[in-house]
């Protein structure tokens, strides 16, 4: 059964999630908070075994409130030696990256729906009926997956499992083997983000996983590379550059 403590600096939004929460029988207290500050004190005194509080398991935040932003607490909790567990809760789609990237158990957009909160709950009593001391993981697996929304829920997309990334805009297209998904997320974000998975850029437009190129093409003086059915044209600039990349791969 779950301690919980949900914030949120506009009362009327937090009273709803609050309803909402305290209707769900795995949600055995369920307070609230409306700022950052007193959330920060409440998890503190649950912390410390001469509070008098029980300590929270699961943080419901929203990400833009006055003073410290949910993003904010989030990075401070990891100092504290067991830290709840976090599900954002926000009218803002544009933050679900970096959310994942703190480690967020779920990414959940306003107005909030009965069914998807229950989703987030079932997930969060799945973290923590498996929850062990565990080692940290590296720095180079905190972007392993990628946050998508099918359908109004949040869904994490393997790394691994992107062949290519088309840029379109402020927004970029992941392209896999079972079809594609749409994420506010620049091309250069991400090229920064998995340069370490063996992602390279090959053109304005395209940024490859290497590991998926099946042939390199020369033609006249233009280059390309094929994955799967698709043929994506290189740059000249980064020509090179792919062409070391795919060399070491070859080597290694």
């Amino acid at each position: 059964m779950l301690r919980v403590l949900a914030v949120d600096d506009e009362e009327p939004a937090l009273a709803e999630l609050l309803y909402l929460l305290r209707a769900d029988p795995r949600v055995t207290s369920a307070e609230g908070a409306t700022d950052a500050t007193e959330a920060l004190r409440r998890l503190g005194q649950g912390m410390d075994d001469g509070g008098g509080a029980e300590p929270v398991d699961v943080l419901f935040l929203d990400i833009r409130m006055a003073g410290l932003s949910g993003l904010d607490v989030a990075r401070l909790l990891a100092g504290f030696a067991r830290p709840p567990l976090v599900v954002f809760v926000t009218a803002h789609e544009d933050f679900a990256v970096t959310a994942f990237d703190l480690k967020a158990v779920d990414y959940v957009l306003k107005p909030v729906r009965r069914d998807r909160l229950a989703e987030a709950v079932r997930r969060v009593v799945e973290r923590v009926e498996a929850r062990e001391p565990r080692p940290a993981l590296p720095a180079t697996t905190t972007s392993a997956h990628i946050p998508v929304e099918l359908g109004g829920v949040t869904r994490l997309v393997p790394v691994a499992d992107i062949a290519y990334v088309e840029a379109q805009g402020d927004y970029a297209r992941l392209h896999t083997a079972e079809g594609s998904h749409l994420v506010r997320v620049p091309l250069t974000t991400l090229e920064e983000r998995w340069q370490p998975h063996g992602f390279v850029r090959i053109h304005r437009s395209h940024l490859v996983a290497l590991h998926r190129v099946e042939e390199l093409r020369l033609d006249g003086g233009g280059m390309s590379v094929r994955i799967g059915t698709a043929v994506l044209a290189v740059s000249r600039r980064h020509a090179s550059r792919l062409r070391e990349s795919l060399l070491k791969r070859a080597g290694g």
